[in-house]
């Protein structure tokens, strides 16, 4: 991704740049991005409600299916819970499908929370172009901001409008030809900013874009699980009690995969087809951290024993760079605990 804006001689980027010096929420960020897609798309007199629609919907997988926090202060994802409980719209549903719903709404609710970004956003993104003056009142600023941009005045990128934005004409050319680099440079700042609000959640850059596909995990089963099974035989789903054999088991994620966001074997287990199939994103008690740490321990002594050289050991050294003499219980324990604890504190549930 990248981390500057391109340049241009004939237009003031680094105001651009200066959006994002001082940020408290994340709404500049996905205002950028929902600017930028609807010039993309060929909008340059862009109605609000479809900015409003679009930064819900970019922000919509985050907030609903990795449960990220964007903070206190920040009522995007405050609004994206309210939308959930209004309108049947599915948790890991497309942006695009989103957007769609959202723009044709007419629940009265549903407007009234997407019209609520239109008090910040709009004018204060403009900031940079039009500083305050000594002892301007904030509304007497706004009022400034929104007569100044209708003139394009100092080169600001669009004209405001009481349900509008103007893309200027000076700026159409810049904005799509480097719409890509726009919208890389809005989502890595995006990353570093929810980083800083999540500092203990793994892998928040890839928790900002819904990816197409969730890989298989054909490879851990052939290549992990089978081998254990084949040298121990049957093992005993540490939920339901079962016996598994090869091809009789899922490959489940311990702690839900929407909060880890990898497929390291360490959080890969077998468990019951019909027990996977209805934990979805619920967290395991720690009564099952015992049964789940012996069948762990059980797996890396018979692969080390058995295929020395198998790639998926190396996982371990992820969470223990010394695993083969410190895999232990406590160990074990002081990795997956907190883990487990910070994905509660970020609404993930527990299974009951």
């Amino acid at each position: 991704m990248s981390t500057q804006l391109p340049k241009d001689k004939n237009l003031p980027i680094n105001l651009m740049a200066a959006c994002f010096n001082k940020t408290s929420a994340t709404y500049k960020f996905y205002w950028l991005l929902s600017v930028v897609q609807e010039v993309e798309s060929g909008n340059l007199q862009i109605p609000k409600i479809s900015i409003f629609s679009r930064m819900i919907s970019n922000a919509w997988y985050t907030v609903n299916y990795f449960h990220v926090s964007f903070g206190k202060q920040d009522l995007i994802q405050d609004a994206i819970l309210k939308i959930s409980t209004l309108r049947k719209i599915s948790v890991d549903e497309t942006k695009e499908v989103v957007y769609q719903k959202l723009i044709n709404s007419e629940s009265i609710d549903i407007n009234s929370i997407l019209w609520h970004f239109n008090r910040q956003v709009p004018h204060w993104f403009l900031s940079p172009w039009f500083p305050k003056f000594v002892d301007e009142k904030d509304s007497v600023r706004e009022k400034r901001i929104y007569d100044e941009s209708q003139s394009f005045n100092n080169q600001s990128p669009y004209a405001l409008y009481s349900d509008r934005i103007e893309i200027n004409p000076d700026w159409v050319d810049y904005l799509t030809t480097n719409a890509k680099i726009l919208k890389d440079f809005c989502l890595w700042n995006l990353a570093l900013f929810l980083q800083s609000k999540n500092p203990n959640v793994p892998d928040i850059p890839n928790k900002i874009l819904k990816t197409e596909l969730r890989k298989q995990l054909t490879q851990q089963r052939k290549l992990f699980w089978d081998l254990v099974i084949t040298e121990n035989g049957p093992i005993t789903c540490i939920y339901t009690g079962k016996l598994l054999n090869i091809n009789e088991y899922a490959v489940e994620h311990y702690i839900p995969h929407n909060f880890v966001s990898h497929d390291l074997i360490w959080n890969l287990i077998p468990a019951d087809k019909s027990f996977n199939s209805t934990k979805s994103d619920k967290l395991p008690p720690m009564r099952y951290f015992d049964a789940f740490y012996d069948l762990q321990d059980t797996a890396i002594k018979i692969i080390k024993s058995s295929h020395p050289k198998n790639k998926f050991l190396e996982d371990y050294l992820t969470i223990l760079p010394d695993y083969e003499a410190s895999f232990t219980r406590d160990k074990f324990r002081e990795t997956i605990l907190p883990l487990i604890t910070i994905a509660s504190n970020n609404g993930f549930e527990f299974l009951p």
